[in-house]
């Protein structure tokens, strides 16, 4: 779920769903992203463009394990893996008082950087930046891109970095 493309007010109905009635428009009581999620994994995707009311939001599902639904007075208990993305380095929002120290230690568990796809070769083969990934502790060899095969990936253009890839 991409945290910047939605107003506050529509992410959050959209994460926590709403009760009917709770806003113009709600017709009816509506799940949203994380209880639906229940059980499994959700994917927040431009975390660091939200709100500092939805922080909040956020970082008591993270803690409580649970949410209210917009407009509701019943509380949902929920058990779900959060995967986050951002372009925005986090550290330095915490550090500016843009992002919520304890949502940040909250979801800095594991923190995998993917570097910038360029055209100069530096970052490719991409996994050699991460030494000390999952891959490698479970000791499966990673072997590297012939060169027939590396020549494609520094010619294209990567418009939107690796989040264009398809798989």
């Amino acid at each position: 779920m991409s945290c910047a493309a939605l107003a506050e007010t529509l992410l959050e109905s959209e994460l926590f769903g709403h009760e009917k009635g709770a806003f113009t428009g709600a017709a009816a009581q509506k799940k949203g992203k994380f209880e639906l999620a229940d059980n499994g994994t959700i994917f927040l995707d431009e975390i660091g463009d939200i709100s500092p009311k939805l922080q909040l939001d956020l970082l008591r599902v993270l803690q409580e394990r649970s949410f209210y639904r917009v407009g509701g007075a019943s509380e949902v208990q929920v058990d779900v893996r959060v995967i986050a993305a951002t372009h925005v380095n986090l550290q330095q929002a915490v550090d500016e008082g843009r992002f919520r120290d304890d949502l940040f230690y909250r979801l800095n568990v594991i923190n995998i950087k993917i570097p910038p796809c360029g055209k100069d070769g530096r970052t490719f083969p991409f996994w050699q930046e991460f030494p000390d990934s999952p891959l490698t502790r479970a000791r499966r060899d990673v072997e590297d891109i012939s060169e027939g095969g590396l020549a494609p990936l520094l010619d294209y253009d990567w418009p939107g970095n690796v989040r264009n890839w398809k798989t």
